[in-house]
């Protein structure tokens, strides 16, 4: 096979090229290369506000691609070691939505663990899809889901052969990754394909001290958020395909219904841009990462009351390998939140973490990292916790809620009859909405699902420790939309699933 010249980036030329040619725009966007809001070209600057533009002959088209959209295109499946790359600028969820409804039909089974991004219960919503939850490992002191193992997918394809897909996190946005490769092997002797979020994963094809990526461990879809890790703009991330089991043209079309037809060119030039970049040089840069964060973890495994996450933690059971650039630090001894850390970090110090939870932080180290800004972190962190001498204060003892019941599938509950009700009193009710903290935006409740209990208590106490709470129409997370007649899924004599009042 030729190999292509990954030193090219065609979308970005031509996009330049109509720029440098001083074209009189007749068309859209109506600020015409920024004479029209000169504000906002003052803080952009004149060539970002040119570069804005819209599909046109010599720029291609999102939809049918057919020259350097295209060829753009084929240089990030190269990159990837794909057959096909999709560029996406409606985020990575629009491409974890479109693998979803590529392979499932209203009433289809999809098996996906339990701590999948909302994106991926949006897709099964819009689909119309079946989910068969596997439950990931809990680690028990850090309070949060990691991977899933090959042995829980197997049995779930032995219990749900007629699923049309498993769908794998790559890694967790903890940093964990599962078996991915044994997975995929298992999947594809039972002939289903493997979909994976690798929203966190972008940057694995590009050094070997990384999880191994989808596309290498065989997967057949994958959804990469490639602004996240590997450099370019916000919004910008790619779906990538391999093999026979799904159809290329079809996941295109899938696409294309719902995404925009009016794509940012800015964001689809960054796309080219940084698949150069991390080819060219993201071995090396990825290397500074990794050395970067060790630095970071070393310094901070000094401080007696933390835990930092290492690979001392991975054994074969959900922790199959684990992503060296992810800062995650356990706080739990030391008698503070992560939010409180989070909050400290911003106000005090104008460091913004990239998440918090009850008991962890993550402090994402990217290839635009330093050691002035690794640095910063590290003395930071060291002044919040000589504030707090005591050490193994065990403020919660709250274990994450068991896996809710699915009474109903997702779509019927999202757009049943319902009724609101105050979540203090909601026990017992069936959902018809989701509740997430956000970051990481995976549900601690689904459409469909029975709300008990130990889910309430948990929602109450993320709310007294402020954390960000959506996914209900009530913007505070008080109230829920439930639904009005409970309904319970039962199998009628040809296994079909049907609604019962």
């Amino acid at each position: 096979m030729q190999l292509m010249d990954q030193n090219k980036t065609p979308l970005f030329d031509a996009l330049m090229n109509y720029v440098n040619e001083g074209t009189i725009p007749f068309h859209v966007p109506g600020h015409k290369q920024g004479r029209g809001n000169k504000v906002l070209t003052s803080i952009l600057g004149s060539t970002t506000m040119a570069m804005d533009l819209t599909c046109m002959e010599d720029l291609d088209n999102i939809c049918n691609p057919k020259s350097v959209i295209k060829e753009a295109e084929k240089l990030a499946a190269d990159a990837y070691k794909a057959d096909n790359a999709f560029f996406l600028v409606n985020g990575t969820t629009s491409g974890i939505q479109a693998m979803i409804m590529s392979v499932c039909n209203p009433g289809d089974k999809i098996i996906l663990p339990r701590n999948a991004h909302k994106s991926a219960i949006g897709g099964i919503i819009i689909s119309g899809a079946h989910p068969i939850y596997i439950e990931p490992e809990i680690d028990p002191f850090l309070g949060i889901a990691m991977g899933v193992t090959p042995v829980k997918v197997r049995e779930a394809l032995e219990l749900h052969p007629d699923a049309k897909a498993v769908f794998v996190i790559n890694p967790t946005y903890y940093g964990i990754a599962s078996n991915l490769k044994e997975i995929v092997n298992i999947t594809h002797s039972f002939d289903v394909p493997v979909l994976v979020d690798e929203a966190h994963g972008a940057h694995l094809a590009f050094h070997e001290d990384l999880p191994m990526s989808a596309m290498e461990a065989g997967a057949d879809l994958a959804a990469s958020s490639t602004h996240k890790l590997v450099g370019s703009l916000t919004q910008s991330s790619i779906l990538l395909h391999q093999g026979n089991l799904i159809n290329p043209e079809y996941v295109k079309s899938v696409l294309n219904l719902t995404q925009t037809t009016s794509p940012s060119y800015i964001l689809l030039a960054s796309l080219d841009i940084a698949r150069k970049e991390m080819v060219l040089h993201g071995k090396e840069r990825l290397l500074q990462t990794i050395e970067l964060t060790r630095k970071a973890k070393e310094e901070l495994g000094k401080i007696p009351g933390i835990y930092v996450l290492d690979t001392d933690i991975l054994n074969s059971d959900g922790k199959y390998a684990l992503d060296p650039i992810k800062l995650v630090i356990n706080v739990r001894d030391l008698g503070f939140s992560g939010f409180e850390i989070e909050r400290i970090l911003r106000k005090k110090h104008h460091i913004q973490l990239e998440l918090s939870d009850l008991f962890n932080i993550i402090a994402l180290v990217t290839i635009g990292d330093d050691e002035n800004t690794i640095n910063t972190f590290i003395n930071a962190f060291k002044e919040i916790v000589s504030t707090r001498p005591l050490n193994k204060i065990l403020r919660y003892s709250l274990d994450l809620p068991d896996l809710p019941e699915q009474k109903v599938l997702p779509q019927q509950a999202f757009y049943g009859e319902t009724h609101l009700v105050s979540l203090a009193e909601a026990e017992g009710e069936i959902s018809a909405e989701m509740i997430m903290a956000y970051p990481p935006g995976i549900p601690l409740i689904c459409p469909g699902e029975k709300i008990t209990k130990e889910i309430i208590e948990y929602i109450q106490l993320l709310h007294t420790e402020e954390a960000e709470l959506q996914g209900t129409q009530d913007p505070k997370v008080r109230n829920i939309k439930v639904l009005s007649h409970r309904l319970v899924l039962l199998k009628n004599q040809t296994g079909t699933i049907q609604n019962v009042g």
